[in-house]
């Protein structure tokens, strides 16, 4: 998805809540030489039937980024909470009143030349409007990658590292102009690992099967909770195993979850159709249920989700309507 972005946005940059025309870094920041950043991504979900905006499972978002932010020594003094209460706040001084995806990044902050790292560190969060990352309505057609994901001794997928995702800009490059919507990358022992952004999993034999993450694969919140759904609402049996090339041709079904792209039924690879080449009914299930409980629609994964505007009133402000932003 591509989308302007209007530089009068409210961002947490250096402590303070500011516009975003006046958050800058320099030109030698350590971070944009070196690739020594850590991001995150969080979804936040508008519900227009209760007027409220939920944040979807930010404290575990919040964790990872953490630990992941561990791996390059770089220190974010807030807890998950505290950081999951700096969103809400982003989200109600900007007025959203519409889906958001929220961007924390961690990075070595000093300005200089020379790739070891030091003990200068900072970081943002920034929020902004967003639609869908990848049009899946009637179903994507994915390409698997001559590019092979990156492994864990060399940079660890799992850490969401700023200079990792060449990786995927690579993969993701190449599938787009071979004709295909995302790529699926192999690791180096040449199972399937993910997509270019995104986990993966497939319908066979019954049974929902998805990569372990010693395949050198995402530790995914929404992988996480795609897996509760299935076993819950559904009662489909999960496997994590590695996954051969061939069976993305002779799955039944085949999707991937992640932050920005949701569920995303994949029905075609490799110019083969995936099953009937149609979204197959798990995939449609699963994708109605993480819709619902992302919305706030069913009770018992509101747990997840953390409401932005008080729920003892009337909900968001009246004056901003879905689409729109308010900066007050």
């Amino acid at each position: 998805m591509k989308a302007d972005v209007d530089p009068n946005v409210i961002v947490y940059f250096n402590g303070q809540y500011i516009p975003m025309r006046d958050a800058r870094i320099g030109i030698l920041t350590h971070a944009l030489h070196y690739g020594t950043g850590v991001f995150e991504g969080i979804r936040a979900y508008w519900n227009p039937e209760d007027r409220q905006l939920f944040v979807m499972r930010p404290s575990c978002h919040y964790q990872r980024w953490k630990q992941n932010c561990s791996i390059l020594r770089i220190d974010v003094p807030l807890s998950a909470d505290q950081l999951a209460a700096i969103t809400a706040e982003l989200a109600r001084r900007n007025g959203f009143c519409t889906d958001l995806y929220i961007r924390p990044l961690a990075y070595k902050s000093a300005e200089r030349i020379g790739v070891a790292i030091d003990d200068q560190d900072a970081f943002f969060i920034v929020a902004l409007p967003f639609g869908e990352y990848l049009h899946s309505e009637n179903g994507i057609h994915a390409g698997v990658s001559s590019w092979r994901r990156i492994d864990d001794n060399a940079i660890p997928p799992r850490g969401k590292i700023c200079g990792a995702y060449a990786n995927s800009a690579l993969a993701g490059d190449e599938a787009r102009r071979s004709g295909f919507d995302e790529a699926i990358l192999l690791n180096q022992s040449g199972h399937v690992a993910e997509g270019a952004s995104c986990n993966l999993f497939m319908m066979r034999r019954g049974r929902l099967v998805t990569p372990p993450l010693c395949e050198n694969v995402l530790e995914g919140i929404t992988r996480d909770s795609i897996m509760e759904l299935a076993v819950r609402e559904l009662g489909i049996e999960i496997v994590e195993r590695p996954i051969d090339r061939s069976e993305l041709y002779i799955c039944d079904e085949l999707f991937f979850t992640g932050t920005a792209v949701g569920v995303a039924p994949v029905t075609r690879v490799d110019h083969r159709a995936v099953g009937a080449g149609s979204i197959g009914a798990v995939t449609r299930r699963l994708r109605q249920a993480y819709v619902d409980a992302a919305r706030g629609r069913i009770p018992a994964y509101r747990r997840w989700l953390l409401p932005v505007y008080n729920p003892d009133s009337a909900g968001a402000p009246q004056t901003a309507l879905a689409g729109e932003t308010s900066l007050a």
